[in-house]
């Protein structure tokens, strides 16, 4: 009676299990794993944010396939304020979210079993996503050295005669780490060369930990080129469900991309009229929802790296940006099993590294936007495990 595609396992993980047998019986949990902004703690302008969604033209409905002018106007206003990036309005694409936008892509790019590269380590969302367009993910390591690069050895390995795109995200989400200037020539140019698209998912690009502002792919035009992003991120707004696509690249397959995806887009009409119309106001609200993410990041980042000083057994890897850290520990257990120990034992959750395709155990990762008392309570309780 169903399809094939959705016949997944459903069965909670031993970690989900261990979670919901400590809550029943009424323990305290410290959850490291929190990445929902709007249940961190934040201040939002709540006053200007009903305000915006209080217009009379709510009422009205004007359907338009990309999205309404006014919003993605908005959207190109950001880029232009925000990154220096030239991003026409008519080169945008409006969504409910990044993940109906990689559907769309995924549509667009692919036949039934066509390919797509993603990196690993990685967020394992995508695999849901593929399985519902009937698409195959290959994935493509990252190496750490000092450092995340990605290993184009094994991208043009990974590459064959059903690859139709090329997965990055900038920054990587857990890795923290951005998509460097020369990798990011060499991607175009490695996409542009087997005539494939590159899909660069930027939800986390505004958060860096550097002085200087990480540079958007959006205004890239050597392959072609969608660059993913949204409200949810970027101004703490999950709820909202305004995310877009910013299409580039040379100009007949830009077009052709553009005009195949209003198609799709017409199919469904999925954006609500009333966050399209708030758009410009939600969108300015980034700036004091960014101030506090970062704050709050560098603080929980600046207590990590105190606790872990004092101790020699656990490390962090190097990163960039985003609102996650990768923790080395030694990995006398799988990640499962030791996240598993570390709930049980030191009421703590977190995310083992197996849940983002790391290649070797003794990885664990971490929110930095959890409230700087609980994260330190937290990783203390985390560390002492493996040195009690």
């Amino acid at each position: 009676m169903f399809s094939e595609r959705t016949d997944w396992n459903r069965r909670e993980n031993q970690l989900a299990l261990a979670l919901e047998k400590l809550r029943s019986g009424g323990r305290a949990v410290l959850d490291l794993t929190r990445s929902n902004p709007t249940e961190c703690g934040f201040a939002y302008n709540q006053e200007g944010i009903r305000r915006a969604l209080r217009g009379g033209e709510m009422l009205r409905y004007r359907p338009d396939e990309r999205g309404m002018v006014a919003a993605r106007e908005a959207v190109a206003a950001y880029y232009e304020n925000q990154h220096g990036a030239a991003v026409g309005a008519g080169d945008l694409l409006l969504t409910c979210g990044t993940s109906e936008a990689y559907s769309f892509l995924f549509r667009l790019l692919c036949n039934v079993g066509d390919e797509v590269l993603i990196p690993a380590p990685g967020y394992p969302l995508f695999d849901f996503l593929a399985d519902l367009c009937d698409v195959k993910l290959v994935r493509f390591p990252l190496v750490y050295d000092h450092g995340w690069q990605i290993d184009f050895m094994a991208l043009a390995a990974a590459a064959t005669e059903r690859t139709r795109a090329v997965i990055v995200v900038h920054p990587n989400n857990p890795t923290g780490h951005y998509v460097s200037g020369a990798e990011q020539a060499e991607l175009e140019k490695f996409c542009h060369q087997r005539d494939i698209a590159l899909i660069v998912d930027e939800v986390f690009l505004d958060f860096s930990w550097r002085a200087e502002r990480a540079r958007s792919f959006a205004a890239c035009d050597q392959a072609l080129l969608f660059t993913l992003s949204g409200l949810s991120k970027i101004c703490g707004l999950p709820q909202m469900k305004l995310a877009w696509v910013a299409v580039s690249g040379p100009e007949a397959e830009k077009c052709e991309a553009l005009a195949r995806l209003e198609v799709i887009a017409d199919a469904y009409l999925s954006v609500g009229t009333p966050v399209q119309l708030a758009a410009a106001e939600l969108l300015e609200t980034r700036g004091a929802f960014q101030e506090q993410v970062m704050a709050r990041v560098r603080a929980n980042l600046s207590e990590l790296d105190r606790q872990l000083a004092r101790q020699e057994v656990s490390t962090r890897l190097e990163c960039e940006g985003g609102w996650t850290a990768v923790l080395r520990v030694p990995a006398v257990q799988s990640d499962e099993e030791l996240a598993i120990a570390v709930l049980e034992e030191r009421g703590v959750l977190v995310h083992p590294g197996h849940f983002y395709d790391f290649a070797r155990p003794g990885h664990m990762v971490v929110s930095l936007i959890v409230p700087e008392q609980e994260f330190a309570v937290g990783i203390a309780r985390v560390l002492a495990h493996f040195t009690d």
